[in-house]
């Protein structure tokens, strides 16, 4: 009898976190590595968020949270989606999760059978397809490319129907390509879908706030997609609480329950104190963290100007998100310091083991001729690593 089962063993690792972990091995052996591979922002949580927290603590909230979470946090999320978003929910529409992963991971779960197609504009976030193929779900690529901002068409939209088509997903702003789609786009992806009514959106807006433009657009403010959308946020990103925790959706009832079903046979309740402290954060204006998106600016303009100096990166202006995803196919087939380059993935080790700089390699995010680059990272740190890889691609 085989140990593991075929649904373990046939999952692919995470490469980002695959490659944060191969860094930090490194670093244990003393290399000088710059980490410019994870998806946190390099920002001390605020100190009234944390001062929440404390005050949770002293109030002994230490028992078991409502599956679905707090009712004053579902509340405050209710009131950000109507202040910053424009949509209305209900409690009953609301789920409080472990992270914003686990609210994919449940959406997944609850409506994908064997055999229901997926599509995924590419690049996607590393964990779609796999959390649909865990579900026996079939994720469907739609290729995107530097030209078009990374950005799906509604002709690539309609193109990739078929009648096992149950949802898309996508993350706007997008992880890895920093794409924005605005509200006109979004209209046309939905003037497509008003089409055929049983497919539902997964609208990943867990970067939200982390926007240079201006005007963020969910699809589900369209009164003809409203019914048919799930919004997934969280407060990761924007609030600097990667290790808090939590995240949440804002759904058609229906799909809530049942989220709130499998979560409560899962793992129950979120973190009561990150739910308390969350409570702070979604209850004050989002201007409270517009320095740490100030911030990131200054850093996207910096690394697109460090990397506008290299030979054989091509690159767009990402609009939000912290990551620039340029195209590096230009070093395939070339050898560099003895490094045979045939992909991505040899381009971003030969990186890590001649520049000491840790990057992930597009192909986990469906495109394998790019590279994510984050610069949730120090000036000074994205200085040194791009005068690194200058120098090792020379």
């Amino acid at each position: 009898m085989q140990l593991l089962s075929d649904r373990i063993l046939n999952m692919a690792q995470s490469a980002t976190l695959a490659m944060a972990a191969k860094a930090r091995e490194l670093k244990e052996e003393g290399k000088d590595i710059i980490g410019l591979s994870l998806g946190e922002p390099d920002f001390n949580t605020p100190d009234f968020i944390k001062e929440a927290a404390i005050k949770a603590i002293n109030d002994n909230y230490n028992s078991y949270s409502p599956v679905d979470g707090y009712g004053d946090l579902k509340q405050a999320i209710i009131t950000k989606f109507k202040r910053d978003n424009g949509l209305t929910y209900t409690p009953n529409q609301i789920v409080v999760s472990t992270g914003a992963k686990q609210s994919l991971a449940n959406i997944a779960a609850v409506m994908t059978n064997k055999g229901d197609e997926v599509i995924m504009p590419c690049p996607y976030w590393v964990s779609y397809a796999d959390l649909v193929k865990l579900n026996d779900g079939i994720p469907v690529e739609v290729k995107t490319s530097i030209a078009t901002d990374f950005k799906m068409t509604p002709e690539q939209l309609e193109a990739a129907i078929t009648p096992k088509t149950k949802m898309i997903w996508f993350s706007s702003p997008c992880n890895p390509s920093g794409s924005i789609y605005s509200k006109e786009e979004l209209r046309g992806l939905a003037d497509v879908l008003v089409k055929y009514p049983n497919i539902y959106v997964v609208s990943d807006e867990i970067y939200e706030h982390i926007n240079y433009v201006g005007g963020h657009a969910s699809m589900a403010q369209f009164e003809d997609m409203y019914d048919r959308t799930i919004t997934v946020n969280g407060v990761s990103k924007a609030f600097a609480m990667t290790g808090w925790r939590i995240g949440y959706i804002g759904a058609p009832e229906k799909i809530a329950r049942a989220c709130n079903k499998m979560q409560g046979q899962i793992t129950s309740g979120a973190n009561c104190i990150a739910q308390r402290a969350t409570i702070t954060a979604l209850n004050e204006s989002p201007s409270r963290v517009q320095y740490m998106i100030d911030e990131f600016k200054v850093r996207r303009d910096l690394i697109l100007r460090l990397l506008g100096e290299i030979e054989g990166f091509k690159t767009n202006v990402p609009e939000g998100a912290f990551y620039v995803f340029p195209n590096i196919s230009y070093f395939f087939g070339k050898t560099l310091k003895g490094h045979k380059i045939n992909n991505a993935s040899d381009f971003s080790m030969f990186l890590l083991a001649e520049a000491l700089v840790a990057t992930v390699d597009g192909e986990s995010f469906g495109n394998p001729d790019c590279l994510r680059i984050s610069y949730a990272a120090s000036q000074e740190q994205i200085i040194e690593a791009l005068k690194r890889i200058k120098e090792a691609v020379s």
